[in-house]
């Protein structure tokens, strides 16, 4: 997605790069979940959470193709509004994993008091919240979130 962010930033877009950008922020949450789901130990729900984003990614897939995105690189930066089913189907598959990634990190925390686990808390809030901005139509903290918030989650995971 950050290669896709570089093109688009050199005025190299497409609606096929567009919806692929939108495709790939949304599952690249819902891999770490998936991760820390596997980490977490419990196969049973592991394999309800790979069920649930399976379909999840679809009906995000199905949206995309149908709701055309429109124009949302203004000035080489993603920006501009998103058609609602696009938003409710990212948001299907983002926030939930959101969600797992930060119980699972909590309830490890807990066992564990392992300092780096409040670290992809925080970093993924952080995104949550970027995101949630730039659905409200205030992009401006979206990069800047981004970073910190990855920087975040690759101190929690490293």
């Amino acid at each position: 997605s950050v290669f896709l962010e570089l093109l688009m930033a050199a005025g190299i877009f497409s609606r096929f790069l567009i919806d692929l950008y939108l495709f790939l922020v949304a599952i690249l949450v819902d891999f770490l979940a998936m991760g820390s789901f596997a980490l977490f130990g419990n196969k049973k729900y592991l394999n309800y959470y790979y069920l649930y984003t399976g379909l999840a990614s679809i009906f995000l897939l199905i949206t995309l193709i149908i709701y055309p995105v429109g124009k949302i690189i203004i000035h080489h930066i993603v920006f501009g509004p998103l058609p609602l089913m696009v938003v409710v189907s990212s948001s299907f598959v983002s926030f939930p994993a959101a969600f797992f990634i930060i119980l699972i990190a909590a309830l490890s925390y807990k066992k564990s008091r392992n300092i780096k686990l409040l670290s992809i808390i925080a970093g993924v809030i952080v995104v949550s919240i970027a995101g949630t901005l730039y659905i409200a139509a205030i992009p401006v903290f979206l990069y800047y979130a981004e970073f910190i918030g990855i920087l975040l989650l690759w101190i929690g995971f490293k």
